[in-house]
């Protein structure tokens, strides 16, 4: 009798297991923000195909005052990638293949985790889509990395009930911000780092403000000096605006689904040794027949600041319009 119920339970067990997929558990994925993991042969990486790697990934991030990578690489052969190592939060691995491909994975041994996954019959092929594809291969671990900042952001949030009261948006910030203006048409929020600090201002202007240029940078530029300038306190006889030495990068992106103007650059203070960062965002919301203008823009003097930024970038791209307005 022990016998049959012994085998009944096993029947039964195997049938549960066949009615449900086998699913990993995956443990938790590792590394700082923006760390990349490169996995290729030693060999290669000390020629031409470690040199456009190392040149597309690990290249000058725009708009910032002092040479800072996109990337913090770190290369090891693929014999080297087990066990921890494949906890890595990003990871980029070259392979021989008879086809040239590139393949995107999404947690294959840790959560969160994207590998990307390069492929070619040479390294000359491999190089070329390397190039071809940069620009990808960039945003998505940027994409990650963001998701990954707002989830240690989520840990600690500030309210936002002011910003959906004046501007009708929600956004995800730190508690360590602080309110430091709250006017009906301009808010100033900041947050003290070591040797300076972090800022985020929101505001918004008619469509005409930028529009009415053919010459989109000039407009920008024209409005953040003008709006910013009158808002951003400074000592007397002193002005918060665009550094005008250098020329800022524009590009056309998407926040929350809208179309935007992403403008990143240096900012300064007329007549003082102040300057720094900044990236602005000029959402189009057609809804409210409006630009919404969100910029984050960093001080701090001596310090590398690429981590700060892209903070801020991450709040920023938090933004979602809600049916307040």
């Amino acid at each position: 009798m022990q016998k049959l119920l012994l085998a009944l339970f096993l029947c039964a067990a195997l049938i549960s297991c066949d009615d449900k997929p086998n699913k990993r558990v995956l443990s938790s994925s590792s590394g700082g923000l923006n760390n990349l993991t490169v996995v290729m042969p030693n060999e290669l990486w000390q020629g031409a195909l470690g040199e456009t790697v190392r040149a597309k990934f690990a290249g000058a991030v725009e708009g910032l005052p002092q040479v800072e990578p996109l990337f913090d690489i770190s290369q090891m052969p693929a014999e080297a990638f087990t066990g921890f190592m494949r906890k890595q939060r990003t990871f980029l691995s070259i392979q021989k293949s008879d086809s040239t491909d590139l393949e995107i994975m999404k947690n294959p041994y840790a959560q969160p985790q994207t590998g990307i996954i390069v492929k070619g019959p040479n390294i000359n092929a491999i190089i070329d889509l390397i190039k071809k594809d940069s620009a990808t291969i960039v945003d998505t671990f940027k994409d990650t990395e963001r998701q990954e900042k707002l989830r240690r952001v989520n840990l600690s949030l500030q309210e936002d009930d002011m910003l959906r009261k004046n501007f009708g948006i929600s956004m995800k910030f730190p508690d360590a911000y602080r309110y430091a203006e709250t006017k009906d048409d301009f808010f100033w929020i900041r947050k003290d780092v070591p040797n300076g600090d972090m800022n985020i201002t929101v505001y918004e202007v008619p469509f005409s403000i930028i529009d009415k240029d053919t010459n989109t940078i000039a407009a920008i530029i024209n409005m953040r000096d003008s709006i910013s300038g009158e808002n951003i306190l400074t000592d007397e006889d002193t002005r918060f605006r665009t550094e005008p030495a250098y020329a800022p990068y524009l590009k056309k992106t998407i926040v929350d689904g809208k179309p935007a103007l992403e403008t990143k650059g240096t900012w300064d203070v007329k007549g003082r040794f102040m300057a720094g960062p900044f990236v602005n965002y000029a959402i189009k919301d057609e809804k409210n027949n409006r630009y919404l203008v969100l910029e984050g823009f960093v001080f701090k003097p001596s310090s590398n600041k690429r981590d700060n930024m892209f903070e801020l970038e991450s709040i920023l791209r938090s933004v979602h319009f809600i049916d307040q307005k």
